[in-house]
């Protein structure tokens, strides 16, 4: 635990560098980028469902319209008022999942199922129902099935509540990022306290059974007063989960997140929010989860992590251990474990092609021998705090990390982590940095030596 200020500014100068989230390994930037052609896809995803589909396939669905921009996102959104756009674009994820239920040439096993977006909630009630009930009639449905959506709670409705509940949803994240009104303001994201109140009241009573709130720290404006002001109203509701992202300040990939720059913390002032905020969450009584979450310790997630069973992948933590998941929608990515593939980013071309019958990617990745070592390692880290080392530091593995022993050397003398011939283990004070103790790690980074940034900070 950093008790030392002096210290704690010292590793911040030093720690604080523009880094990869990992909820992938490689990360998107060092993807091979050749798309897969259509059939050595479907080749790499049959053998993943052979392999891996007893234990279930994981879904995630983007949902990419909004009404109106939030000037911090960094989602793949696609901005309009116009609710004509819902019923195309439902039918064109059906027709894709069509298409993946044509190439796996069985019923799946459906054990998660994630709406995200975007605003999920822009589309009516009738318009989600359509969507799920598609999926689930073509799916045999896991005992322990987990689904869950994104929400706004300014858009929200009884309605929306009752038929995904209706549905089976029993998961529920709303964003909230922050109540300040000079935050909200700046960042263009506007919903009450009261209108939070309402929803997850609506939501409880109805038999939602798990209500995370996203927070952010590092926007505009806040301060560690506004901030602990925020969190004192997100305690009120009592959470089972907390989302407590970094705000990722990538303008040169949102060029909206330029209108309010002169306003952002210090990376001092920054961590001061990082702080004060798990202390808080902490006090009242959560559970730290790997990275920026947190979770009352009788909620699924929290017992997950206790248990050693929780995973990670590009939905984030998640209680179910797949090793497949299917994107669907626009800009979504599958992951069949040994490889990704990405869909085209605008709705356009992507309902063109699934109405073509065609998948619709257009980059991808084939792991090597040496990714999926690393993969794991990263995974491990991420999520427990620790990995063992596989083979003993033996053949191909010991090919694949030795390059990082300098830089384990580095963080150990920063007392970060601990490391030796059996393996890492991130050390309490290491834990606000366990990005950077995953980029030791990660070959690619280091060899790639990108002329750009391409990643935010990692605190």
């Amino acid at each position: 635990m950093i008790v030392n200020q002096q210290e704690a500014t010292q590793l911040l100068e030093k720690y604080n560098v523009a880094g990869p989230r990992y909820t992938s390994y490689p990360p998107v930037p060092f993807w091979d980028q050749k798309a897969p052609n259509q059939e050595d896809w479907k080749g790499l995803l049959g053998q993943s469902f052979a392999k891996y589909g007893k234990e279930g396939i994981s879904l995630y669905i983007h949902l990419p319209y909004c009404e109106s921009l939030c000037t911090y996102c960094g989602c793949n959104t696609r901005i309009t008022v116009n609710h004509a756009v819902e019923e195309p674009y439902i039918t064109g994820v059906l027709r894709e999942w069509d298409l993946y239920c044509e190439a796996l040439g069985e019923k799946p096993v459906l054990r998660e199922l994630h709406l995200g977006g975007g605003t999920p909630t822009f589309f009516s009630p009738e318009n989600l129902q359509k969507l799920v009930r598609g999926i689930l009639r073509t799916v045999k449905i896991h005992p322990d099935l987990a689904m869950s959506l994104e929400a706004h709670p300014a858009n929200t409705s009884l309605d929306h509540l009752r038929i995904l509940y209706a549905l089976g949803f029993r998961r529920l994240s709303l964003g909230i990022q922050d109540f300040d009104t000079k935050v909200q303001g700046l960042i263009n994201r506007h919903q009450t306290f009261a209108e939070v109140i309402e929803v997850v009241d609506v939501a409880r009573r109805i038999g939602f059974e798990s209500i995370n709130l996203d927070l952010l720290y590092g926007l505009p404006a806040q301060t560690e007063e506004s901030l602990k002001a925020t969190i004192n109203k997100a305690l009120l509701l009592v959470p089972d989960r907390v989302a407590f992202y970094g705000y990722a300040h990538a303008p040169w990939m949102k060029p909206a997140q330029r209108s309010f720059e002169e306003h952002l913390p210090s990376p001092e002032a920054r961590q001061s929010l990082y702080v004060a905020g798990k202390l808080m969450f902490r006090d009242a009584g959560y559970v730290e989860i790997g990275m920026d979450h947190f979770a009352l310790p009788e909620d699924q997630l929290a017992i997950a992590a206790e248990k050693g069973e929780l995973h990670r992948n590009f939905m984030g933590y998640t209680t179910e251990p797949t090793r497949m998941l299917i994107g669907l929608g626009v800009s979504s990515i599958s992951d069949v474990w040994q490889g990704f593939a990405q869909n085209v980013k605008a709705v356009e071309p992507y309902l063109e092609r699934v109405h073509r019958g065609e998948l619709p990617i257009y980059r991808g990745h084939q792991h090597t021998e040496e990714d999926l070592i690393i993969r794991q390692h990263i995974l491990n880290l991420m999520c427990h705090y620790e990995t063992t080392w596989l083979q003993g530091l033996e053949g191909a593995e010991m090919e694949a990390i030795s390059e990082a022993f300098p830089r384990l050397e580095g963080l150990q003398a920063d007392g970060l982590v601990e490391w030796d011939s059996k393996g890492i283990r991130v050390l309490p004070k290491g834990r606000p940095y366990v990005r950077n103790v995953c980029m030791a790690l990660d070959a690619r980074l280091y060899r790639a030596k990108p002329q750009t940034q391409l990643f935010s900070k990692t605190v």
